[in-house]
């Protein structure tokens, strides 16, 4: 378990699902996040990804629900894509119930999640995907510590139309800057009047 400021953040349980649900089958929830095409998902093939992500990968991901006082579930969130030899993870974020979006809830699982990555799982980087016109999501994310690093133009099939994908990233400290290029040396086997 960990705790935030207003929410804490709970291992994944097969009790949690049946809420999750819901939230994936919310179109609009769907369109907002614009990685995944909506597609209806049952129960089983909920339960199926829940046994498939727990069994087979490695490093195992780290899948939580998001939970506020009075015990109630309003979302999920994760780290996957976790590259041990890079030490980077990519974060997702569902923030179902519409009574706690846009309420400063997703910023608090973020920084949470983030501080967790970098201390407890030893990551450098956290990573996350967004599309352009979600500019809430974005605004929370920047407001967590992350910042824009590309752009990925007419990426992501949203709602009828192409949209632009943001790549984003937190790092645990700032990344060093590039070398500068090495200064070219004459072709030593290169006639002289070439």
């Amino acid at each position: 378990m960990l705790k935030g400021e207003r929410t804490i953040l709970r291992p994944m349980r097969r009790e949690y699902l049946e809420r999750l649900l819901e939230y994936h089958n919310d179109v609009e929830l769907q369109l907002l996040g614009g990685e995944d095409v909506p597609v209806p998902l049952t129960p089983e093939h909920l339960a199926e990804r829940f046994e498939t992500l727990y069994a087979g990968q490695s490093p195992r991901p780290s899948w939580f629900a998001i939970e506020v006082q009075g015990g109630k579930i309003i979302g999920h969130c994760m780290l996957r894509n976790i590259d041990e030899a890079a030490r980077t993870a990519e974060l997702r974020i569902t923030i179902g119930d519409r009574d706690y979006i846009n309420r400063k809830y997703g910023r608090d699982v973020v920084r949470l999640l983030v501080k967790y990555a970098f201390r407890l799982r030893n990551l450098r980087k956290v990573w996350l995907a967004v599309p352009a016109s979600n500019e809430r999501a974005r605004r929370c994310f920047e407001a967590a510590g992350f910042v824009i690093e590309g752009r990925q133009r007419a990426h992501t099939w949203v709602d009828g139309r192409y949209d632009d994908r943001i790549l984003m990233a937190a790092f645990r400290e700032p990344p060093a800057e590039p070398a500068p290029p090495p200064a070219e040396e004459p072709d030593a086997h290169a006639p002289d009047d070439a």
